[in-house]
Formats: C-alpha cells, structure tokens, sequence
C-alpha cells in the first residue's frame, strides 16, 4: 500500500510541478533549502534521499534556471552553499501551493482528527526508519 501511495505521489507531484519548469528531484530540493539555507552538495543530497552525483545536476539545473545561488563556504572554499534565490521562493511558493491542493484532495475523505492522528503516525514511522523529521 506504501509503495502504492508513493508511486501515485510522486505522479501526481511531478504533474504538478513540472508547469513550473521543476521536476521531483529538482522539487525536493527546493523544498531542503526552503527550509534550511546554506547546504552543501553532500547535505542536501542526504535530505533529499539521491546520490551526490544525481544532485550535483539537480544544482546544477537549478543554478542555471536562476532558482538558487552558490557561493564558497569561508571555512572550506571548495564547499558550496546553496541557497534560494528570490525567484526560487516564488516557484516554490507556487509549487508549493499545488502540492497543497494535491494534500488536501487525497485526503478529502478523511475527518480533520483523523488527519491529525495520521500526520502523526506516518511521522513517527518515519522517524523509526531513521529518515528525518526530527521535530514535527
């Protein structure tokens, strides 16, 4: 059922992204940054569960779309920090207003306290993976 729900996901977001010019990968990232500035390669590849190789083209797509800005670590000058650029808060304000209405329509069945608890759930399933969401 998981990977059932994960495949429709993803489907559906990249449908609603792409008139954005985004992909999923290139999505994902916007959203890392979105919510924290300044990772480098290698972090934000981890948040976003690819490769460091796969993300180096996700920046790399981005950067040239003008969605973030790189610029040198002052500890380590071969670090790059990412972050968002005023054109990449507007696309991921809108992007992220169409994943908001993808939510609110796969769960347009389900009772507001029966969305709270499953919010819940499914972050605590995946803290116990070990995949983030430290705090929610």
């Amino acid at each position: 059922m998981i990977a059932r729900l994960d495949r429709a996901l993803r489907r559906e977001i990249d449908d609603r992204v792409r008139p954005h010019g985004l992909t999923i990968a290139r999505y994902t990232a916007l959203s890392v940054l979105a919510s924290r500035d300044g990772l480098s390669n290698a972090q934000l590849a981890r948040r976003s569960y690819i490769t460091p190789q796969s993300m180096s083209q996700v920046i790399a797509a981005l950067e040239r779309d003008g969605l973030i800005e790189r610029t040198p670590d002052p500890a380590h000058r071969r670090i790059q920090r990412a972050r968002l650029t005023r054109k990449g808060r507007r696309v991921m304000a809108a992007c992220d207003a169409a994943v908001g209405t993808l939510e609110e329509e796969m769960l347009r069945d389900v009772p507001p306290r029966q969305r709270e608890l499953l919010a819940a759930q499914l972050a605590s399933c995946v803290r116990r993976l070990g995949a983030g969401l430290g705090s929610i």
